[in-house]
């Protein structure tokens, strides 16, 4: 179980409107931060493996406010003792996979080898086009999307979307390969879109004589100059902290993971990620590792827990309706019906909502077509109050989770 956090200013439509940009309320941010350690440590208290944040920047209009988790990640390290702490996950198409390296390294110490890093490829073209112009990343915008959605695009805005979703994942993967480099060798160097050294050819003049004996074995030449770095410290957690991969569940994704031993993070319905989970079984066993139909796979999922049907659908009402509308339907392929907006969430098939065995029940259906051995789980603190995000965690552990791991056959 990881519990996926995504601060969000809380206000109702109006206010964000009123108030605007209520992203900037650094009264009510202050009160989110001070709040957070109370659903941190009750995760810890009850067992859950991992706790997660994302990274998004500019929300202005207060939805997704997480420029840093690993600045988060940090200060829940030092307040748990068992769970997990990590990111699901850092834009690697518009990040410097050497500060990345780094900052997940020392949050690794930190934490004391208890955390995770989560890598994803950024789908939000406000921030992924401004913070990955210096790579020329653009934001990948689904371009396989359904026949219908395609079909309303011109043939050169379909063109363009494959190119952007294309450069985007080159750039992706590049920046992933030099973090692990940066994680597993003593020395790295590179000549891509990152030149290490820069210049390349003629590298760095380092007038420290003394990395030529105390640096990494080809760090300096004969000659005083920088042909390698040593991107420093090491993580604890040998060879590196598990990394998880956020995706609708594309076969590139898992055939990308699986002989990495990534673990694919699914945001999408069950009939696509059972599709590609076989797939990432497949593609695993080619790169020579071996797993189960769900292992090393990750699930995710919103929902609502209640005594009644009726009292789950107005927590969505109150909690997901406004960014679903807003953010959800604005930036992906979900659609909103304001004629039905508690409807068009449930509609979106990520939703699961009901009564604890209604919950159950339909968790067990989703686990009979994938197995995974990770669920992630998301609520919009502080939209939805502390205290009851809380309460559905004790009610998913009780109820639910009992029941996942009778499924599990590879976990015994």
């Amino acid at each position: 179980m990881i519990l996926q956090l995504y601060p969000q200013i809380p206000g109702t439509r109006e206010e964000r409107i009123e108030k605007r940009p209520l992203g900037r309320d650094a009264e009510r941010y202050q009160a989110l931060v001070r709040e957070l350690p109370k659903i941190v440590t009750a995760a810890d208290d009850l067992g859950l493996w991992g706790i997660s944040s994302i990274e998004h920047h500019f929300h202005s209009e207060g939805y997704e406010v997480g420029p840093n988790p690993g600045l988060l990640n940090a200060h829940w390290a030092a307040i748990t003792k068992r769970i997990r702490v990590g990111q699901l996950g850092y834009a690697m198409s518009a990040q410097n996979p050497f500060r990345v390296a780094e900052d997940v390294a020392v949050l690794d110490h930190l934490a004391g080898g208890r955390s995770f890093c989560g890598f994803a490829r950024g789908y939000q073209a406000r921030w992924t086009n401004i913070l990955g112009q210096h790579l020329g990343a653009r934001a990948t915008l689904s371009p396989q999307g359904t026949p219908d959605q395609m079909a309303q695009l011109d043939a050169a805005t379909q063109a363009a979307r494959i190119s952007d979703d294309q450069i985007n994942r080159e750039i992706f993967e590049e920046n992933v390969e030099l973090v692990q480099q940066a994680w597993t060798q003593d020395s790295v160097d590179a000549k891509g879109r990152w030149q290490v050294p820069y210049p390349y050819e003629d590298g760095v003049d380092w007038t420290m004589s003394a990395t030529r004996e105390m640096g990494a074995v080809g760090e300096m030449d004969a000659g005083g100059r920088i042909r390698r770095v040593s991107v420093v410290p090491k993580p604890l957690t040998q060879p590196h902290p598990p990394v998880f991969v956020s995706s609708n569940a594309s076969k590139e994704t898992v055939e990308y993971c699986g002989p990495r031993g990534f673990i694919p993070t699914y945001f999408s319905k069950i009939e696509r990620a059972a599709e590609f989970g076989g797939a990432y079984v497949d593609a695993a066993a080619a790169g020579g590792r071996t797993y189960a139909l769900g292992q090393n796979q990750a699930l995710v999922r919103w929902g609502q827990i209640a005594d009644t049907a009726d009292e789950a659908r107005r927590m969505v009402a109150d909690y997901d309706v406004d960014i679903f509308r807003d953010l959800y339907a604005g930036t992906t392929p979900m659609r909103f019906d304001p004629a039905d907006p508690v409807g068009s969430v449930l509609n979106s098939g990520l939703w699961v909502v009901g009564t604890p065995e209604q919950v159950r029940e339909d968790y067990v259906r989703l686990w009979q077509q994938l197995p995974a051995e990770y669920v992630v789980l998301i609520y919009h603190f502080a939209q939805q109050p502390a205290d009851s995000v809380i309460r559905q965690l004790e009610l998913f552990m009780r109820h639910v989770k009992p029941a996942l791991d009778e499924l599990t056959d590879y976990a015994t």
